[in-house]
C-alpha cells in the first residue's frame, strides 16, 4: 500500500498537461480529467480553428464541450493505462532530471538507452565518456514512455509501414516480420514531405482568411457608417417634415381666424344698422303714442295720417347663419390630414420592415463544394443581368447646385443640366468646381446597390466621386477619373474611354448609346457602366476598394438628363 493510505498511486489523479495534482478537475466526454485552467488555457489556442482534442487520446470535439467542475472518486478509480501511441505529437511538457539531488533541474534531453531524463550538467557523461556512444539522446519534451516499446522495452528507431506505428528492433523479430519496416528518420523525412504541402496550403488558407478578415471588417465599418448616416438623413428628413406640420398648423390657424374675422366684421355691420334700425322704430312709436295718448280733438285730427298711417320700410334684410359654412370642416380637414400621414407612415414603415427583416445582413457561402450551405434561393446574389433585375436597384438622383461649375443651368427640379456660355453669378461655396464643368449630384452613395441612368449630349462623362475630391483649380487633382478618388467614363461620338487615377483603359468597342445607365455595388467594389438603348450592353467594369461614401459626378459638355426609374418588370425604358 502506498505511503499515501491509498491501494494504488496518486499519479492518476495529477494533471497530464502540469503534472500536478488536480486542480478544479474537470473530465472530458472522452474520460480523461485536467484541471479546470490548464485544459481551458490548452482549448483556447484553438478557438480561431472550431475543433478541439484531448491531449491525451485525441479524440476530437466539435464544438467545444462545456467543462464542469467534478471530484474524482478515488475509491475506485483504477490505475489508468497509458494512452496508446498516435501518429500526432503530444502537447509539449515540461519534465525534470532524474539524477538530481534535492532541488531537480528541468530537464534537456532523455536517454532511451537508459530510459532516463537529464538535466544540462547530468548529460554530460553522455557526450563526454565513450560509454555512453551507442546511447541514443532525444530533445526533451516529456513522455519518455512512450518513446520505448511497451513490450521489449527498447528505443523506438523504427517505423512499420504496414501497420503505421512506430517499433523497436525486437519488433521485426516477431509481431512486424516480413512487413514493410524503415527507419524511423526515413519515414519523418517522408511523412515531412507531405506536412510541408499542407502547412504552404495552411499558410495560403490563412493568408485567404486574413484578407476575408479585412474585407469583412471594412464592410462592418461600412454598415456601421450608413447606419449612421441613415440615422441622421431620418431625423433630418423627420425634423422637415415636423416643421412642414407646423407650417399647416399655422396656415389653418390663420384661415380659421381670417373667416372669422370678416365674419365678425360682417356681423358688426349688421349689428350696427339693426340697431339703427331699432332706435328709429322706437322713435316712431313714441311720436305715434303721443299721438294717440293727446285728448284734443282737434290736434288729434290735424295730424297727417296718410304718413302715419304707412308701416315703415325695412332697413335691414334679415340676417341668418349660413348652415352649410362651419369652422368645423376645417377641423375635419385637420383631422383628415393627420389621419392620411398616420396611413402613409404606417403603409412605408411596414414595407420597409418586411423589406429589412426579409434581407440578410451577412451571407453564408458554402467553401470547397460544400453543399450543406445554402444561399436562400429568393436572393440573388449576383450581379444584374436584365433591365428589371438593375430597376431593383434604381434611386432617385437629384443635382447639386453648390458643386456646378459657373457656366452650368440646373432646370426641372435639379433634374437637367445644360451649360451656357453665360456665366451664373452662383454664389461661393467650398463645394463648387471652379475649373471644370461638372457637377456631383446630392445622394451619398454606401453600404449597398444603386442604379442610375443619365442623358447625356455633347461629349460627356459618367462617374463617382469620394466628396473629399478637390473641387478648386485646373488640374487633374480636380478632373473626374485622373485622380485616386474619381471613377469615370468618358463618352464621345468617337467613342468611350474609362479613366481612373490618370490610368486611361483602352475599351472594346461598344454600341453608341444617348443613355448611359450606371451599376455601384458599393460592398462589392463594382462600378459598371452600360450603354442602354432597346438592350443593355455593359462598356466597363472597375474593380476598387471603396472606402468612402460615393457621389455620381458627371462632365457636361452640352447637357446631361438625369433619367427618372420606376421599379418594374418590363422590358421598356422607364418615362422620365
Amino acid at each position: 500500500m502506498a505511503e499515501s493510505g491509498f491501494p494504488f498511486p496518486l499519479e492518476p489523479f495529477s494533471c497530464p498537461l502540469c503534472t500536478d495534482m488536480l486542480r478544479d478537475p474537470v473530465t472530458l466526454p472522452c474520460g480523461d480529467t485536467y484541471c479546470l485552467d490548464c485544459i481551458k488555457i490548452y482549448w483556447d489556442q484553438f478557438d480561431h480553428m472550431g475543433v478541439y482534442n484531448c491531449p491525451q487520446c485525441r479524440t476530437t470535439f466539435t464544438p467545444r464541450p462545456a467543462l464542469r467542475r467534478n471530484v474524482p472518486d478515488v475509491s475506485i478509480e483504477p490505475l489508468r493505462q497509458p494512452p496508446a501511441l498516435t501518429p500526432f505529437p503530444d502537447l509539449q511538457r515540461e519534465s525534470f532530471c532524474d539524477f538530481c539531488v534535492g532541488r531537480r533541474n528541468k530537464a534537456v534531453k532523455s536517454c532511451l538507452m537508459c530510459l532516463a531524463y537529464y538535466c544540462e550538467t547530468h548529460v554530460k557523461p553522455h557526450y563526454e565518456s565513450s560509454t555512453f556512444k551507442r546511447h541514443k539522446l532525444v530533445d526533451e519534451t516529456g513522455h519518455l514512455d512512450r518513446k520505448i516499446c511497451p513490450q521489449h522495452e527498447k528505443g523506438l528507431e523504427l517505423f512499420c509501414r504496414t501497420d503505421q506505428m512506430c517499433i523497436c528492433v525486437l519488433c521485426t523479430v516477431r509481431e512486424h516480420r516480413s512487413h514493410n519496416i524503415t527507419s524511423a528518420e526515413e519515414e519523418r523525412i517522408e511523412k515531412q514531405k507531405v506536412l510541408v504541402v499542407t502547412q504552404s496550403e495552411v499558410q495560403h488558407i490563412i493568408q485567404d482568411r486574413m484578407k476575408e478578415l479585412q474585407e469583412l471588417k471594412h464592410n462592418v465599418d461600412v454598415l456601421k457608417s450608413a447606419a449612421q448616416r441613415a440615422q441622421t438623413e431620418s431625423n433630418k428628413t423627420f425634423h422637415e417634415m415636423q416643421q412642414a406640420v407646423e407650417r399647416w398648423h399655422a396656415e389653418i390657424n390663420q384661415m380659421i381666424e381670417a373667416n372669422m374675422k370678416a365674419a365678425m366684421s360682417q356681423a358688426e355691420g349688421y349689428v350696427e344698422r339693426l340697431e339703427q334700425e331699432i332706435l328709429e322704430l322706437q322713435r316712431r312709436d313714441a311720436e305715434l303714442r303721443q299721438i294717440l295718448e293727446t285728448e284734443d280733438n282737434i290736434h288729434f285730427l290735424q295730424q297727417n295720417f296718410p304718413t302715419l298711417c304707412i308701416p315703415p320700410e325695412p332697413m335691414v334684410p334679415k340676417v341668418l347663419i349660413n348652415p352649410q359654412f362651419s369652422f368645423g370642416e376645417m377641423s375635419k380637414t385637420a383631422t383628415e390630414m393627420k389621419e392620411h400621414v398616420d396611413d402613409t407612415c404606417k403603409k412605408e414603415l411596414s414595407r420597409i420592415s418586411k423589406t429589412v427583416s426579409e434581407t440578410p445582413v451577412y451571407i453564408l457561402l458554402p467553401r470547397n463544394g460544400d453543399k450543406r450551405l445554402k444561399v436562400p434561393s429568393r436572393i440573388d446574389f449576383h450581379e444584374p443581368k436584365t433591365r428589371p433585375d438593375f430597376l431593383r436597384y434604381a434611386c432617385k438622383m437629384s443635382f447639386d447646385a453648390n458643386t456646378a461649375y459657373k457656366e452650368l443651368s440646373i432646370s426641372e427640379g435639379n433634374q437637367k443640366v445644360t451649360r451656357k456660355k453665360t456665366v451664373h453669378f452662383y454664389p461661393d461655396h467650398p463645394e463648387r468646381f471652379d475649373g471644370f464643368s461638372q457637377v456631383l449630384c446630392r445622394e451619398a452613395l454606401t453600404g449597398f446597390r444603386f442604379y442610375w441612368e443619365a442623358e447625356w449630349s455633347g461629349e460627356f462623362s459618367v462617374g463617382v466621386a469620394y466628396k473629399s475630391i478637390s473641387r478648386k483649380g485646373k488640374n487633374s487633382h480636380s478632373l473626374l477619373g485622373y485622380n485616386d478618388k474619381s471613377w469615370s467614363l468618358l463618352c464621345s461620338d468617337s467613342g468611350y474611354s474609362a479613366w481612373h487615377s490618370k490610368a486611361d483603359q483602352d475599351l472594346p468597342a461598344a454600341p453608341q448609346a444617348s443613355r448611359i445607365g450606371v451599376y455601384l455595388d458599393y460592398a462589392g467594389n463594382t462600378l459598371a457602366l452600360y450603354s442602354v438603348s432597346e438592350t443593355m450592353e455593359l462598356i466597363h467594369r472597375f474593380k476598387a476598394q471603396f472606402t468612402e461614401p460615393l457621389y455620381a459626378g458627371f462632365g457636361v459638355g452640352s447637357s446631361v438628363t438625369l433619367c427618372q426609374l420606376k421599379h418594374n418588370t418590363t422590358t421598356h425604358l422607364a418615362p422620365y
